[in-house]
This record gives C-alpha cells, sequence and structure tokens, in this order.
C-alpha cells in the first residue's frame, strides 16, 4: 500500500471514528459495532506504524484474518519510552504528551505523539460532559435546575451549552504543553469556562492560594458553577492550607474532579479521607467528587461514576468507566490471559482515540472487574510483570530483525 492509499485509508477510519464519538459517550455500542472499528484500526496501524507492524510479523499474524479484537498483541506502557510508536504522518504531530515517569536511575520519558487532536477532543469532551455536568445538561423540563434555567438565574442558561467555570489546581496548558492532564483541563476550560476560571499553580506546581481563593468566592457571589480540578497531592496541599479557614460553598451544579497521583510530591492521604475532606471544605456532596483515570498513552478517559461511590475499603476505588469506544481487559501478569471474573490482573486497554498510534495498550496497574467497569488497585510493586517484559522483548526482536 503507498502513502496516498495509507493517508485515504487513515481520513476514511478518522471520519467513522469522529462520527461516532459525536453520537455521546453514554451511547452503549454492541460488540459487534466496536469489533468491526477495531479490527479495522488494528488493520491500518499494522501498515502505518512500523514498530507495531514489525510485531504483528514476528508473531505471525496477519490482522486482515483476525476476527476478534482481543487477539492484538498489546503493547507495554514502557513501549512508549523506548520505541517510537507513532504511525507514520506527512507533518510534524499537532501535540507531543510526555509521562513523568523515570527509568533505571535516568530521566527517561514516554513519548505520546499526538497526529490528530481532534480525535482527542472528540474523545474527551462528550466522556468528560457525561460525568462531570449532569444537571447543567440535564433538559430544562426536569430536574432541580427547570425553574432556574427559566428564570435565567442559571448563568448561561440561553446558550447552547451551560457555563462551568474551570479552576484547575495545575500549572496552565503553555506553562506544561507536554503535559497530557494539563492539555486535558485546558480544552475543557476552552469548551465550558465562561471566561472567569484559570490555572491557579505555578511551573513547578505550587499553588497560588490566594488567587484559588478569590476566585472561589467570586464564584459564589455569581452564583456560577464550577469544575475544581486537579491531582491528589495539589487537593492535599490546597486543604492544609486553608483548613483553618472558611471557604464559601461551591454553587449548585458545581464538580470537583481529582485525577489521583501523588508522585511523592506531598503526604499520602487515603482516597476516601480525601474525598470527605473535600466534600466538607467545598460545601458540596461526596458524590459531586469525581475520580478520573487515565495516562499519557491512552486518548481517551475513565471517570468514577457517582452513583458508584461509597465507602471503599483502604486503598481502594470504586469502579471506572469510559466511553464506548475504549475497551478494558484483565490480564494474568504472565500469561496475558484474561482471568476469571472478581480476579486480579494488569489492566489492559484497547483505546480506538489511539488511532495514530497503538491502540492495544498493558499497563502495569492491577484491576479487578466490577459492574461494567473496572475497580483500580495501583500500580503493580515489585520487577515488572512478566507478561509486560515479555511483550516489551518481543517488540525488541521485531525491531532488531527489522521486520
Amino acid at each position: 500500500m503507498n502513502v496516498l492509499e495509507l493517508e485515504e485509508e487513515r481520513s476514511e477510519l478518522a471520519s467513522a471514528l469522529l462520527a461516532a464519538m459525536g453520537e455521546g459517550a453514554d451511547r452503549i455500542w454492541s460488540d459487534d459495532r466496536f469489533n468491526a472499528l477495531a479490527l479495522r484500526v488494528l488493520c491500518y496501524q499494522a501498515r502505518a506504524n512500523p514498530a507495531y507492524g514489525a510485531l504483528l510479523r514476528h508473531r505471525g499474524i496477519d490482522p486482515s484474518r483476525l476476527t476478534d479484537w482481543e487477539c492484538a498483541p498489546w503493547v507495554p506502557t514502557r513501549a512508549f519510552r523506548e520505541l517510537p510508536l507513532a504511525c507514520t504522518a506527512p507533518s510534524p504531530p499537532e501535540a507531543i504528551f510526555r509521562t513523568s515517569g523515570t527509568s533505571m536511575g535516568g530521566q527517561t520519558r514516554g513519548e505520546h505523539r499526538v497526529r490528530d487532536l481532534s480525535l482527542y477532543r472528540a474523545s474527551l469532551l462528550p466522556t468528560a460532559r457525561r460525568f462531570l455536568r449532569p444537571e447543567l445538561d440535564a433538559p430544562p423540563a426536569s430536574g432541580p435546575a427547570a425553574a432556574r434555567r427559566e428564570a435565567g438565574t442559571i448563568p448561561g442558561a440561553h446558550r447552547a451549552e451551560p457555563a462551568l467555570r474551570v479552576l484547575a489546581l495545575t500549572p496552565s496548558p503553555s506553562d506544561l504543553p507536554d503535559s497530557s492532564l494539563v492539555f486535558m483541563l485546558g480544552t475543557l476550560a476552552e469548551a465550558w469556562d465562561d471566561g472567569g476560571g484559570g490555572f491557579f499553580a505555578r511551573p513547578d506546581w505550587s499553588l497560588d492560594i490566594d488567587a484559588l481563593r478569590k476566585a472561589i468566592g467570586q464564584a459564589q457571589e455569581e452564583g456560577q458553577p464550577v469544575l475544581i480540578a486537579g491531582t491528589a497531592f495539589a487537593y492535599v496541599h490546597w486543604l492544609d492550607m486553608v483548613r483553618s479557614s472558611w471557604l464559601p460553598p461551591l454553587p449548585w451544579g458545581s464538580r470537583a474532579l481529582e485525577t489521583g497521583g501523588y508522585k511523592g510530591r506531598s503526604r499520602e492521604v487515603p482516597r476516601h479521607e480525601l474525598h470527605r475532606e473535600i466534600a466538607s471544605t467545598h460545601g458540596i456532596a461526596p458524590d459531586h467528587i469525581v475520580n478520573e483515570y487515565g495516562m499519557t498513552e491512552l486518548l481517551s478517559q475513565f471517570y468514577e461514576p457517582a452513583s458508584w461511590q461509597g465507602e471503599p475499603a483502604e486503598g481502594e476505588s470504586t469502579g471506572h468507566l469510559g466511553p464506548p469506544w475504549i475497551r478494558t481487559r484483565i490480564l494474568a501478569p504472565v500469561s496475558l490471559q484474561s482471568v476469571r471474573p472478581g480476579e486480579v490482573g494488569l489492566l489492559a486497554h484497547f483505546d480506538l482515540a489511539n488511532l495514530d498510534s497503538v491502540s492495544a495498550v498493558l499497563t502495569e496497574d492491577l484491576g479487578v472487574q466490577v459492574q461494567e467497569g473496572f475497580r483500580v488497585l495501583g500500580r503493580i510493586t515489585g520487577s515488572e510483570p512478566r507478561g509486560c517484559s515479555l511483550a516489551m522483548e518481543d517488540l525488541l526482536a521485531a525491531r532488531r530483525q527489522g521486520l
């Protein structure tokens, strides 16, 4: 297949994915629908991604003969640190997101080269809308917002999409252009913010406490719903600074988004305790605090639905859901075969939004299936899981052989 044919195939696939994502993240996809798109993406990546195509040939897999996306070989997240995993493209990527991890004592950051940010936004926004602004987007004829919308007392009541002011406990996208988390929050701000929000951390991640306190007070005075968003360590720092003082409650329709991740920057607090403190400090219900699970290597995110929240055991989360264009499997750490329901294994995600890199991503996160989603149990400790190590060895062997 020549370059023009490859680009035509990619254009058709991107259009199909954008149209499917445009239907919304709350749609239910049949297994057949996901499988058909996943096999098309797999065939494209086999031809357009040199490293992944070599892996398939090394294993003797012809993607055009596969009938089930689960037969695709998984690529460990470590590969993003050691190999170029982007599909060929006629122009430079629109963004390069980099991980924050280290490897072998030296600073080795993984890279996810994103050719087309429109796919990222098409995946991000419907999913975030589903979990972060349900009251604001409820039909005016139903729910507690109806009377206030009719009276025009909700800011943005006559807009196509009511505003949700974004107060991010992170540096700005201009300060950290290679952070996928910061870019995510910047995208939400562009789509939802009314102009009164902002980013309240400096490039070193230290918070501007006074500015954030002022922004919360202003939102409360104006009755403007907000999305306050940050990592776990940012929330710990914020709560430590304001614990002895009073803050006005967040307005109706507000949410707190917590994205996990301490990374040694602060004291660690069990997640359910952190959420309880966020709720009491900001005057919002605990089920208005949403946890997001994502990673640099994926362009789709998972959220913990409020209806699933409760009192998890210490160190546990209560379950995450993603949009219908990503599927998760829980695999045995050695064999990489699916475990039985209720058993713990490695989380592996097949993300159709990763059209221009690799969709089949194997993590080092442990998880267990719960209801329609999964519960994250934390990163595996000790040596690299044998299954991840073998998958990485196959990738490197295929590269050496020039397949």
